[in-house]
């Protein structure tokens, strides 16, 4: 009796067309680990970040900063306010690396001990901007409405003044008499109308998510949904227009302290120290040099900052 044909076996020359059988199931591959917590949008970032060189750079430069500005005296003993005629323009030696200015003052002290004033103006002006900023910008993105037409146009007023001209305007009436906080009240009445531009854009575009409509389902009152469900998945870009407002307060800060019209003479600061050593920019570059390189460091250490947390934070904005 002949044999039947099988068509299931490889004929001769096509063995390699035959797919090795696989012997793992569905359910093996499938299969995730129920211990295995879900990343949150923080962790997520935190992976991000931590591979890239540019944060690791802008951390170490707000590290120092920060480190100047609290504990000045790890890096110097010298008193920045003492001064001697006989030492002006004098050259760099043991103990004074940076020299002396033209009133005989030592140039790395003052460096050092100007990172106080100039970094708690901006820490602070900071502080004050996101709070007055995110609660106009949450109040009008989330209620909508008539809070959101009168609180926009408050906002466009604030928008339409220049910023440094207005502090300079508002600080002449504090002439002679001002302070760290002088200074930290009026950069933050002209400086909050960005972050509430950002945290209403912000707040509009996450109160609608289906987490928030769970919770009001559920009963939450509106101040419980933004305070507890919608502030916190908006505060993203709120942080990294905070992070890169920071340098640009510090810079205010100096601006104003170059003019003579900010922080008086009694309190060192980068930028009164460079306002007095531009009379000797042509023969002693140093004296300008050193305050300058420290300002624009800690700046660029800020701006590097938030753009490297904007990248982390904001998928669509990676390349």
């Amino acid at each position: 009796m002949p044999k039947t044909p099988d068509h299931t076996a490889a004929r001769p020359g096509q063995e390699r067309f035959v797919a090795e059988v696989d012997e793992q199931g569905l359910g093996a591959v499938d299969a995730v680990a129920d211990e295995s917590a879900p990343s949150s949008m923080w962790g997520e970032a935190w992976k991000q970040l931590r591979r890239r060189p540019i944060f690791w750079f802008s951390a170490l430069l707000i590290v120092a900063a920060l480190a100047l500005a609290l504990v000045p005296g790890l890096f110097t003993r010298t008193d920045p306010t003492f001064c001697q005629l006989a030492n002006s323009y004098g050259e760099p030696s043991a103990g004074h690396p940076f020299g002396f200015t033209r009133q005989g003052c030592d140039i790395f002290a003052r460096t050092v001990h100007g990172a106080r004033a100039s970094v708690s103006v901006g820490v602070l002006t900071t502080a004050v901007v996101v709070l007055l900023g995110s609660v106009v910008g949450a109040i009008a993105g989330y209620f909508g409405g008539f809070f959101d037409a009168l609180l926009s146009r408050v906002t466009d007023v604030f928008f339409a003044v220049p910023f440094v001209l207005a502090a300079i305007v508002v600080m002449q009436m504090f002439k002679g008499s001002s302070s760290i906080m002088t200074v930290v009240a009026v950069l933050a009445m002209f400086g909050w109308p960005q972050i509430a531009r950002i945290t209403r854009g912000a707040v509009m575009g996450v109160k609608n998510e289906d987490y928030v409509t769970a919770a009001r389902s559920l009963g939450a009152g509106r101040l419980r949904i933004l305070t507890r469900h919608v502030l916190p998945n908006a505060a993203a870009p709120i942080i990294v227009t905070a992070t890169v407002q920071l340098g640009s307060f510090i810079v205010a800060e100096a601006t104003l302290s170059f003019l003579g019209i900010g922080l008086p003479p009694s309190i060192v600061s980068w930028g009164a120290d460079i306002s007095d050593a531009q009379a000797a920019l042509r023969d002693h570059v140093s004296v300008l040099l050193y305050p300058a390189g420290a300002l624009a460091l800690t700046v660029l250490g800020f701006i590097m900052m938030g753009d490297a947390v904007r990248d982390a934070l904001d998928p669509k904005a990676r390349k």
